[in-house]
């Protein structure tokens, strides 16, 4: 079942996994559901928090929409959409923590309460050059900007944003293989199995089967 999350479904069939692609659909999204519910529980009791000592947080806003294959076809309400991504990601040592909200823009208004809330004070925060970014001194974090129209990684310090765009490409990849930003609906849901994946799979002492095996029974209690 946890392979059913990430495989394609020409491999499960071939596997013999389920009969058919419909059978599989509804077997993975209804998967993914759960997760779904198992992280929104776990920020519910405000674990989700990023940053703090000996780790730094990597932020950036990204465009989810639908490829087109060859790029032909029709445009369809994904590349109408003006919805954007924003990712905190969280990166000490090894271990990568993102947390991902779809917002409407991606303003100072907007983006700067979501950073409060999930990034801890004192936090070191590294951007790009975008302005909504450019108070977040003022409220207790030390942050590294680094302007990509001048140089990749800042001369002075060293800080660049190569862990999120490499984490965006990741994402990206898995979202698209699996039609998963056709609706906002559909992307949300496969945002928040990124989040879980990160923050309760990979962590569980049993792996990501234990903890999906978990989530079950909890849905079945409630």
């Amino acid at each position: 079942l946890a392979q059913g999350l990430r495989k394609r479904h020409v491999d499960m069939i071939e596997d013999g996994v389920c009969g058919s692609s419909k059978s599989l659909t509804r077997v993975t999204t209804h998967l993914r559901k759960v997760c779904g519910r198992a992280i929104r529980r776990y920020e519910r009791r405000r674990k989700m928090k990023v940053g703090g000592r000996r780790a730094f947080v990597a932020i950036d806003e990204s465009k989810f929409r639908h490829k087109r294959k060859y790029g032909r076809g029709r445009r369809g309400p994904t590349w109408r959409r003006s919805s954007w991504v924003f990712g905190m990601l969280e990166v000490k040592h090894s271990r990568r923590r993102p947390i991902l909200k779809l917002v409407k823009n991606r303003s100072r208004r907007r983006l700067l309460p979501i950073i409060r809330k999930y990034v801890r004070p004192g936090s070191h925060v590294i951007s790009d050059s975008w302005g909504a970014y450019n108070t977040l001194a003022q409220h207790g974090y030390i942050h590294y900007q680094v302007n990509h129209q001048q140089h990749f990684v800042h001369p002075g310090n060293g800080a660049h944003t190569q862990h999120i765009e490499r984490a965006w490409r990741n994402y990206k990849e898995d979202i698209y293989r699996y039609r998963g930003n056709l609706t906002e609906k559909s992307l949300k849901m496969n945002l928040r199995f990124i989040e879980w994946n990160s923050w309760l799979g990979r962590q569980h002492r049993n792996g990501i089967l234990g903890r999906l095996f978990k989530d079950i029974r909890a849905c079945h209690k409630v």
